[in-house]
């Protein structure tokens, strides 16, 4: 291509050490590049949201919000550096080096604290604010702290790759005083991550009806370092976070069903023809109530004083008042039935057999 010769001097001249060609060609590198990211950003962005609007997957939906949170300016800066990469820029070239890493660093500063974001907004999705503050406040506190993670993890990277500052006796620093705390309040923060542990886990929620060791009652908050636990006789019971993860914890709000198992003691004197009826008398009585499954009924064992029926049901339902009131109904009904067939019940009996000084029995006598 012939450029004319006014133009060519002009081309030609030096501005800032680089001729004045050089600098219109980064100009242009720069702007094309420019356009060539906004675009490229735009197509991912589009796409991706399209293949995540057909999905279930959230690695997707980040991805679109990370895209979203690209700032158009960084990527000027980054077609900048890239289109001012031929020029001699003297003393000037390590600090716009050091300018365009702390705008990268920056960048990846913001897409960590959205990802943090975004997992904070799923996981407050999938509890119910108004009733699970304990695990909402949990989550938000973490989320801080992550993101107070996120910023310095850049400061230190910033410290070493920016200005040549090598961190190690830094992190050194404040490792040994991190253990010199963690162990003065290491009972604190076992607490803390056993609230974690529940958020995260959730062997109970705010409200469930829990059994821990001797102690029963209905969960009333879920603390950073303790649970309070409404006792069944009323009083509010406190326990440390730590101290509950470690111990056995029944979960009765969970229950689907009930199992209920009783015995029957009959005298020995009861004719094995009656005593074959019981079961099935029993049977008719359990499936005669409502919501209940039977499961058996048999006569079990030999005690020492009667004959012992075991009898196994299911109640369909963990309501403990609903429990009661089955085992109510069938024990009057076994009480008619008792009656209609002349049944006796077992009391506890014992014979006892008095000797004279000889050696020969004397009598017996019965206690009961």
């Amino acid at each position: 291509m012939i450029v004319p010769a006014p133009l060519a001097d002009v081309l030609a001249r030096t501005f800032l050490y680089n001729p004045v060609r050089a600098w219109m060609t980064a100009a242009i590198t720069t702007t094309l590049l420019f356009l060539v990211l906004l675009l490229a950003r735009r197509v991912l962005h589009s796409r991706i949201a399209k293949v995540a609007a057909r999905t279930s997957i959230q690695l997707d939906d980040m991805i679109v919000v990370l895209l979203g949170e690209t700032r158009a300016w960084v990527l000027f800066v980054m077609a900048l550096l890239a289109g001012t990469h031929t020029l001699a820029l003297g003393r000037a070239r390590p600090w716009i080096d050091r300018a365009d890493h702390l705008v990268l660093l920056w960048q990846i500063a913001v897409w960590g604290v959205t990802a943090v974001t975004f997992w904070t907004r799923r996981q407050l999705e999938l509890r119910n604010v108004s009733k699970d503050r304990s695990s909402v406040a949990m989550i938000t506190a973490m989320s801080v702290a992550l993101k107070a993670v996120v910023w310095a993890l850049i400061f230190t990277t910033a410290l070493y790759t920016v200005w040549d500052i090598n961190p190690a006796s830094l992190i050194t620093t404040l490792g040994v005083s991190g253990i010199a705390i963690a162990l003065a309040v290491q009972n604190i923060l076992g607490d803390i991550l056993a609230a974690l542990a529940i958020v995260f886990d959730k062997p109970f929620d705010v409200g469930d009806a829990i059994g821990v060791d001797s102690i029963s009652g209905t969960v009333e908050h879920i603390g950073l370092k303790t649970t309070r636990i409404r006792s069944s006789t009323g009083e509010q019971i406190i326990i440390g976070n730590g101290d509950l993860l470690k111990s056995r914890l029944r979960n009765y709000r969970r229950m689907t069903q009930r199992r209920v198992a009783f015995n029957l003691d009959v005298p020995f004197d009861t004719p094995p023809e009656l005593l074959r009826r019981i079961p099935t008398m029993l049977e008719e009585i359990v499936k005669a109530q409502t919501p209940v499954r039977f499961d058996r009924s048999h006569v079990a064992s030999f005690t020492e004083s009667a004959v012992r029926i075991e009898t196994v049901y299911f109640v369909l339902d963990p309501d403990y008042n609903l429990y009661m009131n089955v085992q109510q109904n069938m024990n009057l009904e076994i009480l008619r039935a008792f009656n209609a067939q002349n049944l006796r019940f077992a009391l506890p009996t014992r014979t006892v057999y008095h000797e004279t000084a000889s050696g020969e029995p004397r009598g017996a006598s019965r206690e009961s």
